[in-house]
């Protein structure tokens, strides 16, 4: 059983009953549910994420008014649920707050990971949010929420990147893997530079890796789960096991000429998706060339006029 089912059959069975018997008259200004950091939140828990932040405990989240309230009283409701469950254990909360479960000031739980209470609402915002943070604000399931106060930022959030914002961020990643696969990797292989040429390579696979979150209109999720998003994704996400073959291959003269045709082959396949998604002009097999191309198609002027690589 996955961990977000197995907490939400914790506030099925104990959480709701306490809120109904203790809270009756605030059900409608409480929102619950398992949004935020850990595997579980995102579905890609096993049996090596129990080893810690791994519990059946819920979130609870709250605005300003209603935590000042009756917040307290909440939180120490929360606290006399059972302590184990299903085997898992509840971890210990921080009376100085910034924990992952409990009761939670909506505006604090925004701000921890977008900057601000409330979603990205300029180009400044959306260009330099972390994908990851983006994410994480966004994932993960909401058990309740008659208010709508809580979901209401998840609900911007979950349409995606503004597609100006999208091409922004696709071309400045193109242009990346244009100058570390294509150029800088066979230079760099010229002068025996091996450990450079690596480098330029994982440079290569970790922006084709964003572009490839991009051209799905998908949040990145932190490095440690790109590969593990990819297997969801729609678009390119099969491009998998060519990137890891690109950072497993070495470096000697048959393996570098194998490395440049698997460039040349992943490139090949996200142009042909440009293509398809109809954001570039360009005919060429040249990815710096279709990263002009894709910004030539941003709307916005100061967007479109930033440095081809800004936005990264």
């Amino acid at each position: 059983m996955k961990g977000l089912e197995i907490v939400e059959l914790f506030y099925e069975t104990y959480g709701k009953v306490m809120l109904e018997t203790e809270f009756p008259d605030k059900l409608s200004d409480i929102a619950v549910g398992l949004v935020g950091e850990g595997s579980e939140c995102l579905g890609y828990d096993d049996e090596i994420s129990k080893d810690h932040d791994f519990d059946p405990g819920f979130c609870i989240w709250l605005n300003k008014k209603d935590y000042d309230e009756f917040g307290f009283k909440l939180e120490r409701a929360y606290a006399k649920l059972p302590k184990e469950f299903m085997g898992l254990k509840r971890s210990p909360l921080s009376p100085s707050g910034g924990n992952r479960r409990g009761v939670i000031l909506i505006d604090e739980f925004y701000t921890r990971f977008l900057g601000a209470a409330n979603a990205p609402d300029s180009v400044k915002r959306w260009l330099y949010t972390p994908s990851s943070a983006l994410l994480t604000a966004s994932c993960g399931k909401v058990f309740k929420d008659d208010k709508g106060e809580f979901s209401a930022v998840r609900e911007v959030l979950k349409k995606g990147y503004p597609e100006d914002i999208r091409l922004k961020k696709i071309a400045a990643h193109t242009a990346m893997m244009a100058q570390s696969g294509q150029y800088n990797y066979q230079r760099l292989i010229k002068r025996e530079e091996s450990g450079s040429a690596q480098l330029a390579v994982f440079e290569f696979v970790r922006h084709c890796i964003s572009v490839i979150y991009l051209l799905n209109n998908a949040y990145e999720p932190f490095y440690k789960w790109a590969y593990r998003g990819m297997r969801d994704l729609k678009v390119l996400g099969d491009l998998e096991l060519s990137l890891i073959g690109l950072t497993e291959l070495g470096n000697s003269n048959g393996q570098a000429m194998e490395k440049c045709e698997i460039i040349d082959d992943i490139a090949r396949l996200v142009i042909d998706e440009f293509k398809e998604q109809r954001i570039t002009d360009a005919t060429c097999n040249n990815l710096d060339t279709h990263a002009f191309s894709v910004t030539d198609k941003i709307k916005d002027p100061t967007l479109r006029n930033m440095h081809v690589m800004e936005g990264i």
